[in-house]
């Protein structure tokens, strides 16, 4: 079951990301509000998008929170391989994603001031800042 749906997960999260999807969303809710007049704005009218969207979007959530979990899972399971692979990396950091959030921030934090003095985050800001520009 868990593979079945796995599959189902990946094929509909990748097809509501193309360009068609969106497509076909647009065209429905164009055949709708065209249709508006041919039902008198009804409640049944309005009843029948209404009810629509909220299905889908239900459904959606579920389809691509999956998908994003996974996705995430994998990626973390290739940073920890990167990180227990290089020779000077520390292997303290697999695993904390389990953390807190504070903790996860506090750890950022110490990294960025062992990174450098303020002066070289200005220097890095200032060049970052300038080949943003250059796009």
């Amino acid at each position: 079951m868990d593979r079945i749906f796995t599959k189902f997960a990946s094929v509909i999260s990748f097809a509501s990301g193309q360009p068609f999807a969106f497509v076909l969303a647009v065209g429905t809710i164009v055949v709708w509000a065209v249709t508006g007049p041919l039902f008198a704005y009804s409640d049944t009218w309005q009843l029948v998008i209404n009810t629509g969207t909220t299905i889908v979007t239900f459904l959606m959530v579920f389809l691509i929170q999956n998908s994003t979990n996974r996705d995430a899972a994998a990626m973390q399971a290739k940073l920890d391989e990167l990180i227990r692979a290089v020779a000077k990396a520390r292997g303290e950091f697999i695993g904390i994603e389990h953390l807190s959030e504070k903790e996860v921030e506090d750890i950022r934090r110490a990294l960025e001031k062992e990174a450098g003095s303020e002066k070289d985050k200005a220097e890095a800001h200032e060049t970052l800042e300038h080949l943003l520009r250059r796009r």
